[in-house]
């Protein structure tokens, strides 16, 4: 008997260390993997974006056209590449020739700065100061940057560490298009195999519909939010453009990021009515209906929102826009859309187990109606 129950002690602590190490062995090998995939992680994720909310347009490429999944995506890829490259350069290229422009002329002391206007120190708050600042530096160019140099240097770092930030983050984004592009053009294949990933990880029907929900969100939050975004900005644009507010292309870029952040563009649309009556010397009637439009436009979004985001989705609305809204505020644009899949999957999947406890419940019940 003793020598059984030892054969047995025998036998079990070996499975357990057996088991230990293929554990640690299989840990191990995960760690690596993640730690040499991490910093590709941003990227992939954008292009895995940018390749489900583009796959609709390589099918409309595809049937009006007639090209191949190959040339679709590429044609795809060159047109974003160059959306993005173009702007990015010609902004780039500004900014640098007007920064070494200024620098060279204020080492050779031909830099003038003009008195500040009297409107300025009527500003709530900070008026006065802004005012006294800004004279001083009129005055006296050389004097004002040696006392100001620490608070200065701080601005310059601060400028220089954004602008270096939104470089990369254009870079990125022009690299996850071209792995995008490569996406598209298999796409038929990519999806076989993640549906096979949901179906693995679930079963042969919540795993596919799984699958198809978060597709359906990504192109929901990219149209729903990003795509509404985008045609409020340009719609206040060109009511702005057309009013002949002064400085267009500045504001027409604030109203998209803040119609991306979900934050009101009517912001944007009131600074541009204060820009209109104070800057413009058209007649009344001009002013009052290009302030109602501007007003109108920046509204768009309210309108659009609801109809489009959610719709076609198992999710209520809500859920599909405090998970992007969640998801920004916790991982910027990215975490926009990740946040809108993982919380519409999670109430999915909430939802089969209530249904699945109710359904039962209900089966129980019967069975004993019957007895």
């Amino acid at each position: 008997m003793k020598s059984d129950d030892t054969e047995v002690a025998e036998l079990i602590s070996r499975a357990l260390t057996s088991s230990l190490i293929r554990f640690s062995v299989v840990a191990f090998i995960a760690l690596v993997c993640t730690w040499a995939f991490l910093p590709f992680l941003p990227i992939m994720l954008w292009a895995i974006v940018l390749a489900i909310a583009l796959y609709p347009v390589r099918l409309f490429i595809e049937s009006k056209l007639g090209w191949s999944p190959s040339g679709s995506a590429t044609a795809i890829a060159v047109v974003g590449v160059l959306i993005l490259g173009i702007p990015s350069v010609m902004i780039g290229n500004s900014f640098t020739s007007k920064t070494l422009g200024t620098y060279q002329s204020y080492q050779a002391g031909t830099l003038v700065i003009p008195a500040p206007p009297e409107d300025v120190a009527k500003l709530p708050v900070v008026g006065e100061d802004i005012y006294a600042s800004w004279g001083e530096a009129a005055e006296d160019l050389p004097r004002f940057v040696e006392t100001r140099q620490p608070s200065l240097k701080k601005v310059a770092s601060w400028f220089v560490e954004a602008a270096s930030g939104a470089a990369k983050s254009v870079f990125l984004l022009i690299g996850a298009i071209v792995i995008a592009g490569i996406m598209l053009a298999w796409a038929e294949e990519a999806d076989k195999a993640m549906r096979r990933i949901f179906t693995s990880f679930s079963d042969d029907t919540r795993g596919p519909e799984l699958y198809d929900l978060s597709t359906k969100t990504i192109r929901q939050v990219a149209v729903g939010i990003i795509g509404i975004a985008f045609i409020t900005a340009m719609t206040l644009g060109g009511v702005m453009a057309l009013a002949g507010v002064p400085a267009v292309a500045l504001l027409t870029l604030l109203a998209l990021l803040l119609a991306v952040m979900q934050i009101p563009v009517t912001l944007v649309a009131l600074v541009a009515v204060g820009l209109l009556w104070n800057g413009n010397d058209a007649s009344t009637v001009h002013n009052t209906i290009f302030s109602v439009l501007m007003i109108a436009a920046s509204l768009i979004d309210n309108f659009l929102k609801p109809l489009i985001l959610g719709r076609g989705l198992d999710v209520p609305m809500p859920v599909v826009l405090m998970g992007a809204l969640g998801g920004m505020m916790s991982g910027g644009i990215l975490g926009m859309f990740i946040g809108a899949v993982f919380l519409t999957a999670g109430y999915q999947v909430f939802s089969y187990w209530v249904d699945a406890g109710s359904s039962a419940e209900q089966k129980t019940s019967k069975t004993i109606e019957d007895r």
